[in-house]
């Protein structure tokens, strides 16, 4: 049920996992520490998030009153932060899964924390992720 997906860690520069995340369409991903065990899954919709100031956010009418070059500057904001940066100050539960787990047990998880992707572990160590469309397609019926 794993795939192999690409990896960041709390220092890589948050541009360079903004473009990572839009070049390979990816829903989110897993953020690791400095000993490459998984931190915190990094959501590709937290990422627009910080795009977006927070006036806007609280107020979308006021979109339509931003430029394109406001919103080119959002993103080279990005290339001044780090990925850590990006983060939610208090940390949250991690959704890691076991190689060896259903995929009910994973979903169960995925649902729960509401995450577009879980950390696959074997062994106290990262083997890779299972997304959200992965589960799906591994969960319903075929067409």
């Amino acid at each position: 049920m794993a795939e192999d997906a690409p990896l960041v860690n709390l220092d890589t520069n948050a541009l360079e996992a903004a473009q990572l995340l839009a070049e390979r369409r990816l829903p989110a991903l897993v953020v690791t520490d400095a000993d490459g065990s998984p931190h915190a899954i990094l959501p590709a919709s937290q990422v627009v998030q910080f795009l977006v100031p927070g006036y806007v956010q609280d107020d979308p009418s006021l979109a339509r009153v931003m430029t394109e070059s406001m919103a080119d500057r959002a993103g080279e904001k990005l290339g001044h932060k780090q990925v850590r940066d990006l983060l939610p100050r208090e940390r949250r539960e991690l959704a890691t899964v076991n190689h060896d787990d259903t995929i009910i047990e994973v979903a169960a998880i995925m649902a729960r924390l509401r995450c577009p992707l879980a950390a696959v572990m074997k062994d106290g160590r990262l083997i890779g992720v299972v997304t959200a469309s992965r589960l799906l397609a591994l969960a319903l019926p075929k067409r």
